[in-house]
């Protein structure tokens, strides 16, 4: 069940929050539980035990954590050794059998809604809990709450505990809070649903295309890096409106990343809870600045391949990762200063063009077709410069093009805020357009994906 469903939006989500918002507060987890549990187990039932498990599990491990480090190890090992298994023991197997020429049989399993994002969570609370910054939760309905807390399940933002510890058990549910949680919902609906899903064609295609020219492989990238961005923030800015909705403050998950002026810029402003999650519990831990210089380039090694391979079983997504180590590695340490002196545009350009060579690593299907794509980007191997066929999906494509250079900017905000703010309405009115406008489309759309299912 994914949020930009007309069941949960009809169905599914209307149900919760009457439940919710008629029970006594001391229930209001319970409920919210049991519904996630039911969220949870829509696709795949029988993963509701490895959820459950992971509840159960973490939750005596942050009753006998503290101060007793094989228990922090246990934890860290089994949860480790839980998304391993699921999400990359075929990876290593196909490795081994391509490298050795033998044949294993792959598991074909498949993989567990969230277990990327659940089991992070898991892991941060119980090395908060070690390391005495929280408190370790005794109420096992509010910590299995916050381990399967829909909104924030599949997709994230990774909400640490500490973020949302007093929240599990004293929060207010208020009329504006609500208001405001639904203007957030909608907004991410609508980036979702009207650009995501619309500009994500224009990358299907070109992708698909087995001959092109520089035009549209340029064309085919640009849209992948706004399907992604909205795709992805979109959920997110879902995510944390439903947590509006709940009485829950989630923090933000993307600040307008392509207006960054440095790729160290850019990943301060995407997906910034996994950013965050990365520095706090691998970086610093390994030393973080505070070393010589070559260990922290290692140290930076170290981060950005385990990023990448967080994001998927393939070597895509190491080399994804380890791009930006070298780029951010040399950035801090050879050109980064060079880089600040040049005028703003032109530091937008710089990030923005690699970070558009990153995504083709990242979306493409395997190295191959990552090389051969960007061949093309740069004139080798391309049908030319343009041909019609590129000419006639930019014609096409245009409106939504722009459309989503000005919606990834900070403009919209800049303008409306203020009038948002001295009356909430002037907010709502919009969004039940746009809200109605989704309905519309998903009630005749064959074309939904959600790109970070797969994570």
């Amino acid at each position: 069940m994914i949020f930009s469903s007309l069941f949960f939006l009809m169905c599914f989500l209307p149900l919760v929050l009457g439940v919710y918002y008629i029970i006594p507060s001391k229930l209001k987890n319970t409920v919210l539980l049991l519904f996630s549990l039911v969220f949870y187990a829509w696709g795949e039932p029988v993963y509701i035990f490895l959820m459950l498990f992971s509840i159960l599990f973490n939750y005596f491990c942050g009753l006998f954590v503290e101060r007793k480090k094989w228990v922090l190890v246990l934890s860290v090992v089994v949860n480790l050794a839980g998304l391993f298994f699921f999400k990359y023991t075929d990876f290593f197997i196909g490795t081994a059998n391509s490298i050795f020429g033998i044949g294993i049989p792959l598991l074909g399993l498949a993989l567990p809604v969230g277990i990327s994002f659940y089991t992070f969570q898991a892991m941060s609370y119980v090395i908060d809990v070690y390391r005495g910054d929280v408190e370790p939760q005794k109420n096992i309905v509010s910590f299995g709450t916050y381990i399967s807390l829909f909104p924030q399940l599949i997709a994230g933002p990774i909400v640490r505990y500490r973020t949302i510890d007093e929240q599990l058990s004293k929060r207010t549910v208020s009329a504006e809070g609500v208001s405001k949680g639904i203007i957030c919902f909608v907004i991410g609906l609508g980036k979702k649903v009207l650009i995501a899903n619309n500009i994500g064609m224009l990358w299907d295609s070109m992708y698909a295309s087995e001959s092109l020219t520089v035009l549209s492989a340029w064309l085919g990238i640009i849209a992948f890096a706004l399907q992604i961005y909205f795709d992805f923030s979109g959920y997110s800015d879902m995510a944390i409106g439903l947590g509006r909705m709940f009485g829950f403050e989630f923090e933000k998950n993307f600040n307008y990343p392509y207006i960054s002026t440095s790729i160290t810029d850019f990943w301060r402003r995407w997906h910034i809870s996994l950013s965050t999650w990365f520095k706090e519990y691998v970086y610093i831990p390994l030393g973080g600045n505070r070393v010589s210089p070559g260990r922290k380039r290692f140290n930076l090694l170290v981060v950005w391949c385990l990023t990448g391979f967080w994001h998927g079983a393939s070597f895509n997504f190491i080399i994804w990762g380890l791009y930006y180590a070298v780029l951010l590695i040399l950035e801090k340490d050879v050109y980064g200063k060079y880089i600040e002196r040049l005028p703003k545009l032109f530091r937008n350009v710089y990030a923005l063009l690699f970070v558009l060579i990153g995504w083709v690593f990242f979306a493409c299907g395997t190295m191959t077709d990552a090389f051969r794509y960007l061949g093309v980007m740069f004139g080798i191997g391309a049908e030319g410069f343009w041909d019609t066929s590129a000419l006639y999906a930019l014609s096409s494509y245009i409106l939504m093009l722009v459309v989503g250079v000005v919606s990834m900017l900070p403009l919209g905000k800049k303008l409306l805020s203020p009038y948002v703010e001295k009356n909430m309405l002037f907010a709502l009115l919009p969004c039940a357009l746009v809200f109605f406008l989704c309905i519309a489309y998903l009630a005749d759309a064959t074309y939904n994906p959600f790109l970070y299912f797969r994570f």
